[in-house]
């Protein structure tokens, strides 16, 4: 490829791809964030943040968020947000022969058999102590042999109630060995699957993309923006939300927390075009490999969609536009949900096998949605000529489709506008 190809069309470097394993791979599941939040992000902000940003927590949650302007709350604030937990399966009982029943949270059973997961148990004799047990799968019917007729024939499904956490335990007392080892209902598990390269050009697989990656580009945007002179005009809030996946609780209590006058919410999107089932949807022509896709609808912003959208076409940065109803499904609704009034929208990149062990990505998507976050701060940033500018302009900017423009098709002899 040549020299002067951009960022986004380029192999991602090893050290990028390294901090994104990195994130990708902190055992953070809904409610215990603190591996990727505290453990990787919160120390990568701080090594590129100049000279008066911070690192801000909270007492309730593990979120970080990394602020240009602490305390500026007369700025005009944008807060990017990521969300750092990850679907998690969890202890329920423990069986007299050693089967430890689990539930399936937002994965479908059936993806889960055989995959090797990690759970993670507080010490019942030290409370907030926590232990890793690797080794163990998910299983549900011990073999085909065993199986409903229906089931062999794939006329019938899983149940998520027949999910059991195989440990290999044997000999006597199976039950009281497993609970030898503090294993305790409301315990953890998260599948063992870091991502890695992958056959495809600049591609890359693994567990828990959904929603890791929009941490990563929120963090990789902070660093964008310092090294091209960081916030002068607006207060930038680079945020790494806890429990998006039961609710979206986390960004909407950062929201109304921090009251930002604009959110970018950074989520996964699906690969609609090779999503198998669907073409009768009529989906939004979504794929992998395209580009960073924009949500147009639901409670998003037109105009900080225009804004987008423009620095997209300056810069080339390729994108792809989707369709969403009622409801974003991302932490772009944390404003409406946390009765902030603010503009808002949903940016993010579409990814294959969504809430499997084996969800797929491209890195240049990933490149292309991090440098076309970046561009819009540094974009807003320079529209802020003067305090209040953007505000205003923002108020007075709302569309106006009374005062739309008529257009006639050019070949149907009709005057075109």
């Amino acid at each position: 490829m040549a020299d002067n190809a951009k960022p986004w069309a380029k192999p991602m470097p090893d050290a990028q791809f390294k901090l994104m394993h990195d994130i990708l791979a902190a055992p953070s599941p809904i409610g215990l964030e603190g591996a990727m939040t505290h453990g990787v992000l919160k120390p990568y902000f701080e090594s590129i943040a100049p000279s008066g940003w911070s690192v801000q927590a909270f007492r309730g949650h593990a979120g970080v968020v990394l602020d240009t302007h602490p305390g500026r709350d007369d700025l005009f604030t944008v807060m990017v947000i990521g969300h750092a937990d990850k679907i998690r399966m969890q202890v329920r009982s423990i069986g007299e022969d050693g089967k430890v029943w689990i539930n399936s949270d937002s994965f479908l059973p059936t993806t889960l058999i055989g995959h090797e997961v990690s759970v993670f148990s507080e010490d019942p004799n030290a409370p907030g102590a926590y232990r890793r047990l690797d080794g163990g799968t998910v299983e549900a019917l011990g073999a085909i042999h065993f199986a409903d007729p229906k089931l062999r024939s794939g006329d019938k499904g899983v149940r998520k109630e027949q999910l059991y956490l195989e440990l290999q335990i044997h000999g006597k007392d199976k039950k009281k060995q497993i609970e030898a080892l503090g294993i305790r209902p409301g315990d953890s598990i998260l599948m063992n699957r870091p991502i890695r390269r992958g056959f495809g050009p600049d591609s890359f697989y693994g567990a828990y993309l959904d929603n890791g990656l929009g941490c990563f580009v929120a963090a990789e945007a902070a660093r964008l923006v310092a090294e091209s002179g960081g916030a002068n005009n607006i207060r930038m809030l680079f945020a790494a939300a806890t429990y998006e996946e039961i609710g979206r609780f986390g960004s909407r209590v950062l929201a109304s927390e921090m009251r930002p006058d604009a959110i970018i919410g950074v989520d996964v999107n699906h690969d609609f075009v090779a999503a198998p089932g669907i073409g009768d949807k009529r989906m939004s022509p979504v794929e992998m490999g395209k580009g960073f896709t924009m949500s147009v609808g639901s409670i998003v912003s037109e105009q900080l969609n225009q804004r987008i959208e423009t620095v997209a076409r300056q810069q080339a940065i390729p994108m792809q536009r989707d369709a969403v109803g009622a409801d974003t499904g991302t932490d772009g609704m944390a404003g409406v949900l946390g009765n902030v009034d603010c503009v808002a929208t949903s940016v993010g990149m579409p990814i294959r096998n969504m809430h499997t062990i084996s969800e797929s990505a491209c890195t240049d998507d990933v490149l292309a949605c991090t440098h076309a976050v970046a561009e819009t701060l540094k974009a807003l940033d320079a529209e802020e000529t003067q305090p209040g500018h953007l505000s205003n302009a923002f108020k007075a900017g709302h569309p106006r489709l009374d005062q739309a423009a008529a257009l006639g098709h050019s070949g149907s002899g009709e005057p075109s506008a």
